[in-house]
């Protein structure tokens, strides 16, 4: 039996994931920002389901929720970065509020979870901490940039903390979904308050994508909470996961892209010795 910590379970990817733990027999502390949802929450397994109301961008109660679930499972073996939303406009059509907001829950309330779990983690010399980013913490679109942005820093913060835990027992991976069938483009998903007609034939021609898939991607939530869990029990855990065949094809492309960009610059890259 593990214990998970995973926030914001009232719904999508994280309730699919907390279910499918569940379901195995562990036990899961889930957070959530509204009361009624943790109730919900903690009658799914009583004993084995703990709902915890939480606002990720507390800190202060960011760490009194993770001692709360320490002391009730005595110990937290899997953290889980889930909590999240995706903020849709141009880059320059956003507010620096709407930058601020975004950042706020994408990375620093996934960073302060980190902080409070560690202590714990290295103390035992044994964790997991699986940060949900995204194939857009990888690959840049229009209309995306404020939340690709907000999931290429916590990509930059996971990477260097996966090398400074080396040897203390933690892991940490990064899950990068595609698409997914879930309410993120509906309730998980906010506008900027302006926009810029010129963008148009950029920005708004993925906002209409974007619309236009709504509820009909390809990826299937309880697939990839299946496969999450098989990365929670990885002896040798991946440093990243891309979940969807949408995801991988993304990756891939660009990846060749800057192969490609690398070596055709490289002459002028090389010729800057003294």
């Amino acid at each position: 039996m593990k214990n998970w910590f995973i926030t914001g379970v009232s719904s999508g990817l994280g309730r699919a994931l907390a279910d499918a733990a569940l379901q195995r027999g562990d036990r899961v502390a889930g957070t959530a920002r509204d009361a009624v949802a943790c109730e919900r929450f903690g009658r799914i397994a009583p004993g084995r389901s703990l709902g915890l109301q939480l606002d990720i961008t507390n800190e202060e109660a960011a760490h009194a929720a993770v001692a709360q679930a320490e002391a009730a499972m005595g110990g937290i073996d899997i953290l889980v970065n889930n909590a999240g939303y995706g903020l849709v406009g141009g880059i320059e059509a956003a507010s620096l509020a709407e930058y601020r907001a975004q950042f706020e829950v994408n990375v620093f309330g996934a960073v302060a979870m980190m902080q409070a779990v560690l202590p714990q983690m290295r103390a035992r010399r044994a964790g997991r901490i699986l940060n949900i980013t995204s194939v857009s913490g990888l690959v840049g679109w229009p209309s995306l940039g404020v939340y690709s942005g907000s999931k290429f820093a916590l990509e930059g913060i996971s990477e260097t903390l996966a090398l400074e835990l080396a040897g203390l027992g933690v892991h940490l991976t990064m899950i990068e979904p595609g698409g997914l069938r879930t309410d993120f483009a509906t309730r998980s998903r906010a506008r900027t308050q302006r926009v810029l007609s010129d963008y148009d034939a950029t920005v708004g021609a993925c906002v209409r994508l974007l619309d236009e898939h709504a509820g009909h991607e390809a990826g299937d939530p309880r697939q990839a909470a299946a496969a999450i869990l098989a990365v929670a029990d990885a002896p040798v855990p991946p440093l990243r996961l891309l979940l969807g065949a949408d995801a991988l094809e993304y990756a891939r492309r660009k990846l060749a892209q800057q192969q490609a960009e690398i070596e055709a610059w490289s002459w002028l890259s090389e010729d800057i010795g003294f």
